[in-house]
């Protein structure tokens, strides 16, 4: 392989890993949708589109060895703080699930973070989709969840000779994650006053490494304006029939999966380049909708890593992957399955392990993890990103998935 293979190969992965991030984006922000299951005009409640903001002060968590060793000895903490700026809409029960959902609200929001002292870092700018809900609500008081997803730019991402302080991230782009608990209070006619907690996560899901990933925790101040503000009169209905299905998802998935040479006969820039794998596989879910929010299942992957058993070369001061389809790169694993359906959205969660696989020179451990989301195209296609990971920490890669639905067994349940 020549030197200007290798470079073509990064620049086509570059581009794949931009639009794959960027569809992310794309995915959540289109996700809250009107359902299908619309109720009869003469009951539907208009939107109320309104706007939120909030500010944090914090600390960055020392979740990776590199963080732990950059704290201060002074403060013992890498310090940060962000804005975000939402546009949201209300729900008031015009789609059954919005009722399921004790009436949420939903929208975009424009995020970004400081971080002092170690601007090596960057100045991340997130772009994201947001979905928040009550645990309780009562007159004027809520304590509500809240969520959001979506893709950051803007770091500078380590540089083994511009930036090697910042090898948390690999790229300059990275995945948004946010989850978070917030008490909010209506102030007057048109603000709310909220306060609450939020953990962030930053990562690229091992599109680019190293990938070590940032993490944040801290209190949050939340001021939301809803102009010529509308109590709605939230609808309670007669819920139709509820038909419990029992599914078989069929798909296929595929990424790409980047790799850091090891060894000290190449320049540090060749190291840190390293070289990309291709990933795919076919994955069955036999799925059983329990009720209007809820799926539990079990399932199967076939999965073809074209990094297991491969070794990296280098030749004339250039890396090369070990070329070739190889069976010794399959592994099938078993995993249940859980999804919390939103709409048309679904959150998968599912832990699996290892059934056959064959002895590998970069063996993981036995058991792993995928977590992500699925968006319903129709009423039998749905594509989804779920992150594939092992420890619990370790991003392993992203899946980009496209499956087919097929209806097995039905039966109502009033």
């Amino acid at each position: 392989m020549q030197l200007k293979h290798c470079g073509k190969i990064h620049f086509n992965a570059f581009q794949i890993r931009k639009y794959c991030l960027l569809f992310t984006v794309i995915l959540i922000i289109n996700t809250f949708s009107s359902n299908a299951n619309d109720l009869p005009d003469s009951i539907k409640s208009k939107r109320i589109t309104f706007f939120s903001g909030y500010f944090q002060y914090g600390k960055v968590l020392p979740t990776n060895p590199y963080l732990r060793l950059a704290i201060s000895p002074d403060d013992k903490s890498i310090q940060f703080t962000a804005f975000s700026f939402q546009l949201l809409k209300q729900t008031t029960g015009e789609n059954l699930w919005e009722e399921d959902f004790g009436y949420p609200c939903y929208g975009i929001g424009i995020y970004s973070a400081s971080f002092f002292e170690n601007q090596d870092f960057g100045t991340p700018v997130a772009l994201y989709g947001v979905f928040k809900a009550p645990f309780k609500r009562w007159s004027r008081l809520s304590f509500n969840y809240e969520s959001g997803f979506g893709l950051t730019f803007n770091w500078n991402a380590f540089n083994p000779s511009k930036n090697d302080y910042n090898p948390s991230m690999g790229a300059k782009e990275s995945v948004f994650i946010d989850l978070g608990v917030n008490v909010n209070y209506e102030l007057t006619r048109d603000f709310d006053l909220g306060i609450g907690y939020s953990f962030t996560h930053f990562s690229n899901g091992a599109l680019k490494n190293p990938n070590m990933g940032l993490n944040t925790f801290s209190p949050k101040i939340v001021i939301a304006y809803r102009p010529k503000r509308f109590i709605p009169q939230f609808v309670k209905t007669l819920k139709p029939t509820f038909d419990q299905k029992t599914t078989l998802d069929l798909s296929f998935f595929g990424g790409i999966k980047n790799v850091i040479y090891k060894g000290n006969d190449v320049d540090t820039v060749t190291k840190y380049k390293g070289v990309y794998y291709p990933v795919f596989g076919f994955i069955t879910v036999l799925n059983r909708q329990i009720n209007s929010k809820s799926k539990i299942g079990v399932g199967t992957s076939l999965c073809y890593d074209g990094s297991d058993n491969s070794t990296i070369l280098v030749e004339k001061g250039r890396l090369e992957p070990e070329e070739g389809f190889h069976l010794n790169r399959f592994a099938l694993s078993i995993f249940p399955s859980y999804e919390l359906v939103i709409n048309k959205l679904s959150v998968v969660v599912q832990p699996g392990f290892y059934v056959h696989r064959k002895l590998s020179i970069n063996r993981k451990p036995l058991t792993y993890q995928r977590l992500g989301i699925h968006y319903r195209l129709g009423e039998k296609l749905f594509a989804g990103i779920v992150l594939h990971a092992y420890s619990y920490h370790i991003s392993d890669f992203i899946e980009w998935t496209l499956g087919y639905r097929l209806n097995l067994l039905k039966k109502a349940i009033k």
